[in-house]
């Protein structure tokens, strides 16, 4: 029996990692990043579901599914509806697990927009700028805080 499971959501274009903008995101796939995601997972005996979408609305409804099927935590890279989404704001808030907030590079080095972040506001904890490990950091806080 798993100790829990853990959902992790990719916002809009993040399907493209690995090839867009490698000098800022790297080279690293989405694929791998999920894979490395749940082999850390399996190793704890956490299950882990991965999504992508480049539509709010899909995001919105997998947070509003992980409120009734036992996930206890969501880690999530919102890409660019990390400043512009109350409503995802909004679905996070009603969400009762941890949540992490995942960005692959340095918002606080980039432009004046990227600054803000509305899904901090509910974050338990932000990560940026350690590239595809910050999701495995996240991972980490969530396995931690799961520990008695």
């Amino acid at each position: 029996m798993s100790q829990g499971k853990v959902l992790v959501l990719h916002g809009p274009n993040l399907n493209l990692l690995g090839s867009r903008q490698p000098e800022i995101y790297g080279r690293e796939t989405l694929d791998d990043v999920n894979n490395a995601l749940r082999e850390t997972a399996a190793g704890h005996d956490w299950g882990i579901d991965c999504f992508q979408s480049n539509h709010e609305g899909a995001l919105i409804d997998a947070i509003h599914a992980a409120r009734l099927d036992g996930t206890r935590a969501i880690i999530i890279n919102p890409a660019a509806y990390t400043h512009t989404s109350v409503a995802l704001l909004d679905a996070l808030n009603a969400f009762e697990g941890r949540v992490y907030e995942v960005h692959i590079s340095n918002v606080h080095q980039r432009e004046a927009f990227r600054h803000h972040s509305y899904v901090s506001l509910r974050a338990d904890g932000v990560i940026a700028g350690l590239g595809t490990q910050g999701y495995q950091a996240a991972l980490a806080a969530v396995l931690a805080a799961a520990t008695p």
